[in-house]
């Protein structure tokens, strides 16, 4: 049986639910960085209503997250979270299409997005997509890549 796939935008009232699949799609980079990542330490309450945060459903379950902010040239992607016992499965590309049409939709030229230079599978993930490396910077033990992609 196909699978239905629904976006729908959170609200606050998603700010539990979305915490919790944060934290678990999360969790496996806790010990590689040695702290938390910036997206388990976010206040989802006040996140979407500052940003567009839109959830991915599989037949009814809640399976992943991207959380995005416009810009005056392009769509930043803040955050990419897929539950674990989703992942491999193609929703990491679903959100990444979406936020593709989203920037085409609000008529932005680009896409943006960065990530800890520590999370290789992402960046490898991110570039089969058609992101290049923009640069690198320090952030606090370690650093950050930045990486873009014309829609």
């Amino acid at each position: 049986m196909p699978h239905k796939y629904l976006f729908r935008r959170a609200t606050p009232d998603d700010a539990d639910a979305i915490r919790e699949l944060v934290h678990a799609a999360y969790a496996k980079w806790v010990d590689i960085i040695q702290r938390e990542p910036l997206p388990m330490r976010t206040d989802y309450r006040q996140a979407v209503t500052a940003h567009r945060i839109d959830l991915l459903y599989d037949d009814d379950q809640l399976v992943a997250l991207i959380e995005m902010i416009p810009a005056v040239d392009h769509l930043l992607i803040e955050n990419v979270a897929v539950r674990p016992s989703a992942q491999g499965a193609g929703h990491g590309r679903l959100l990444m299409r979406h936020a593709d049409l989203l920037a085409q939709s609000m008529g932005l030229p680009g896409v943006r997005l960065y990530t800890n230079a520590l999370f290789t599978e992402n960046i490898r993930f991110y570039r089969r997509l058609g992101y290049r490396v923009d640069r690198e910077e320090p952030f606090l033990d370690g650093a950050l890549v930045h990486m873009s992609k014309r829609v």
